[in-house]
């Protein structure tokens, strides 16, 4: 006898409404018109903005904020820009300082900063919305995608987790890689380690433990243009970048010269960052994008109009236990956890330094804040997210830790 025929009426419409419910969880959530669409209709009216301003009483705090990083600006140093959003309403946007410090010419809102690691939360949304397309799986290993890979029992969660265990491809070819002619790109990186004549030792084995580290994040945007059938930027450009309006956003120097044109220089105290050798690697870094598109960003997370509820919490789920912490980290996302429960999420965020760059982007999901600072100056003052949470929180008690970045 089938199982079936064992079952009740109810129990098999039960049974059908789970299955559609979980498949409803998992599918493409939106087209890019459908994400424009759903952007639209989640914007606030005037008169809802205006009853929130009152509740959150929006213009202290701006006045605070500006107070806060006109300090920072003129006795920390910090030269950039900065956004605080909180429930739909933005608190204070300004910038500090100039794009070319060396030229003087002054930084706008439109201004794009390199973004440095937090383009890994655009390297991990994309590998997520091709799962959530039904074109790859989180169980998958690097081989289904690059079979000369040499390092195997990688899956991209491991990837996505920095649970892979593979050395750093920042460090491990320090001669080879300038011995070899022109300056890297993702597929000359991963032909060296499918070349190398000694094979760089991993660092542990894949889902021990937790260890931030770049190369995973190349393999992701190399997994992301091979499944997709574009380039990595073009896809963060037609999936991301146009359908959330984020015009002042590219990748690298990917990018016409209409948008080129508010591409920021970084800086190490007065003195030009220059090219990078490595600036022609990207998903690791390489996105550049302005405090109003970051803006952009946030809003699309948190609103799920980009990301379905079950792959937006496999995002924010940690998963690293092996050592007792606040910070933990998801698939493309840190997270901070209560003190008390390391799964219990507080916060999610991602900074970022590179080449004289210093950015962070810090959200509360269940508060609905967002905080974007970022820099063109190396300078940890943009870390310091304690002073502002006080700002906007209204001064709640946190026994929040401090932050830095310095992830490369």
């Amino acid at each position: 006898m089938k199982l079936t025929s064992r079952l009740t009426p109810l129990l098999l419409l039960l049974l059908a409404m789970s299955l559609f419910l979980n498949a409803c969880s998992r599918k493409a959530a939106f087209t890019p018109q459908q994400l424009v669409d759903c952007i639209s209709r989640n914007k606030l009216s005037p008169e809802e903005e205006l009853k929130i301003r009152k509740e959150i009483h929006a213009r202290a705090k701006a006045l605070a904020l500006d107070t806060l990083f006109r300090h920072k600006a003129k006795s920390l140093g910090f030269n950039g820009a900065v956004l605080v959003v909180q429930r739909g309403i933005i608190l204070y946007q300004n910038v500090f300082g100039y794009a070319n410090i060396q030229k003087k010419d002054s930084l706008t809102i439109n201004s794009a900063f390199q973004l440095a690691s937090i383009s890994k939360t655009f390297t991990g949304t994309a590998i997520l919305l091709l799962a959530q397309d039904n074109k790859l799986k989180l169980s998958d290993s690097i081989q289904q995608y690059i079979p000369s890979f040499p390092y195997h029992g990688i899956t991209i969660e491991n990837l996505l987790s920095h649970r892979s265990g593979l050395p750093n491809y920042l460090y491990c070819f320090e001669n080879k890689r300038r011995a070899n002619g022109p300056a890297p790109t993702n597929d000359s990186v991963l032909k060296w380690f499918s070349e190398a004549d000694s094979l760089p030792a991993a660092y542990n084995k894949p889902g021990k433990s937790f260890n931030y580290n770049n190369s995973n994040f190349i393999i992701l945007a190399s997994i992301v243009a091979r499944v997709s059938e574009m380039s990595y930027p073009d896809f963060i450009r037609t999936r991301i970048f146009e359908p959330l309006g984020m015009a002042h956003s590219f990748i690298d120097t990917l990018a016409p010269d209409s948008i080129l044109r508010f591409r920021t220089i970084g800086h190490q105290g007065n003195r030009n960052r220059e090219r990078e050798f490595f600036d022609g690697v990207y998903g690791d870094k390489g996105v550049y994008s302005s405090v109003g598109d970051m803006e952009r960003w946030y809003f699309a997370l948190h609103s799920g109009c980009l990301l379905s509820k079950h792959y937006l919490k496999e995002a924010f789920t940690p998963r690293s236990f092996e050592h007792k912490s606040r910070h933990n980290y998801g698939l493309g996302f840190r997270l901070m956890t209560e003190t008390s429960d390391m799964k219990k999420v507080h916060y999610v965020y991602h900074g970022g330094w590179w080449a004289g760059f210093s950015t962070m982007l810090w959200m509360d999901m269940d508060s609905d804040i967002a905080i974007i600072v970022l820099g063109n100056r190396k300078n940890g003052c943009v870390y310091d997210i304690k002073s502002v949470l006080s700002i906007v929180e209204e001064n709640k008690d946190s026994d929040l830790e401090a932050v830095k970045d310095a992830d490369e």
